[in-house]
């Protein structure tokens, strides 16, 4: 694993009971079938309040995906690099902090230079409706605002995965 500096825990919370059925990665240069889904979840910025990131990370654990959890105080460049080097599938945000306006976009770009094209980029938090749409229509997935139920959440990133990973 690398170091990516300040806040640089990376925990791997694993569980093998999911997994993403008979999908052929050949020559796509992804990961091999029979893999559990990847999913990496982070807190940008300053906002503090990682509760409910923890709380979406082992439900998504629990339903058998690989949970990268970056820990706080990440920047969006150690969130798409991390990401990148994980080969993830998808990149959930908790943002509580009001900048998602800011964190959203950028984290956007850096996944388009870096040719991420097939990786989800979701998230939840205090998001205001109009901003989720605008959101949307920039290339972020279906954001979740508190109080969600985590199996929608689960069932849309499996949904999601099945549906745009090029398997």
């Amino acid at each position: 694993m690398c170091n990516f500096g300040r806040a640089a825990s990376v925990v791997r919370l694993l569980k093998s009971s999911l997994m993403v059925e008979k999908m052929d990665f050949s020559g796509s240069g992804q990961a091999p079938a029979n893999r559990p889904i990847r999913v990496l979840v982070a807190k940008v910025g300053l906002d503090g309040h990682d509760r409910g990131a923890k709380v979406i990370a082992s439900s998504l654990r629990d339903a058998g995906m690989e949970v990268i959890y970056t820990g706080l105080r990440q920047t969006p460049e150690m969130v798409v690099n991390a990401a990148l080097q994980e080969d993830v599938d998808a990149i959930g945000i908790s943002i509580l902090s009001g900048a998602h306006m800011t964190v959203f976009p950028k984290i956007i770009q850096l996944m388009k230079e870096k040719n991420m094209h097939d990786v989800l980029l979701t998230g939840g938090g205090i998001i205001p409706e109009d901003d989720m749409k605008t959101l949307h229509q920039m290339g972020v997935g279906k954001l979740f605002a508190p109080g969600t139920n985590t199996g929608e959440i689960t069932t849309y990133i499996m949904d999601w995965v099945r549906k745009n990973r090029n398997f």
